[in-house]
């Protein structure tokens, strides 16, 4: 798919997204207990916290140390993925995902193009299926509140290793998915005040090639 630089993970800890995130994202999920995928899981937080709820989840990374952290709380749900491939590990192609999450993961990736064909591919192979991911809201009037706070340098800091490399608004995420055929069902602003979001969750979905 890429290349691609460990992002670091130390600990298990939650990330700080994980409070404004999970109650966004429980209400989209599959209640019929099919499998789901978490592509780019990191450390697995988010897949541990559903697994604890009683989804059925597993989890992708290409973080050598977050797959390892992962798997030393639930050691048979995780795995590595080879970015230089164009398809799942091993273990896990068999397994019919019929919904992808992945969350504050696009706005890390050079290529975002390649990371949703590579999600259809996934849903498609099952039939179709729902693409459920959240990045950082951008939007108009949360510009200018930046821009009249002086908080431009830190929200777009060029100084964080394996930080922000793309900055999506909800028109832009959906002019991307609908390139791939998603069709945007559900969109929902994550923490603080609307419009000053500080992520987005979107739901799309994928039906099978005609």
């Amino acid at each position: 798919m890429t290349e691609y630089k460990d992002y670091g993970w130390q600990t298990a800890t939650p990330s700080h997204t994980h409070a404004y995130l999970a109650n966004v994202l429980l209400p989209m999920l599959p209640k019929d207990g099919s499998p789901i995928l978490d592509i780019g899981c990191g450390n697995g937080s988010m897949a541990i916290f559903l697994l604890k709820q009683g989804y059925n989840i597993y989890g992708t990374d290409a973080s050598e140390k977050g797959i390892q952290i992962a798997r030393s709380t639930v050691s048979d749900r995780f795995f590595l993925q080879d970015l230089t491939k164009d398809s799942l590990p091993e273990q896990l192609r068999e397994i019919p995902f019929r919904c992808i999450i992945s969350t504050e993961v696009i706005e890390h990736l050079y290529n975002p193009r390649h990371y949703v064909s590579f999600c259809k591919q996934i849903l498609q192979q099952s039939g179709g299926g729902d693409l459920i991911l959240s990045t950082p809201y951008h939007g108009y009037i949360k510009n200018i509140v930046l821009s009249v706070t002086g908080a431009m340098d830190k929200h777009f800091t060029a100084l964080w290793d394996g930080g922000h490399i793309k900055f999506w608004s909800k028109k832009s995420i959906t002019v991307l998915l609908k390139e791939f055929d998603f069709e945007v069902i559900d969109f929902k602003g994550c923490g603080r005040l609307p419009y000053l979001w500080k992520s987005m969750m979107i739901h799309a979905r994928v039906s099978v090639l005609k």
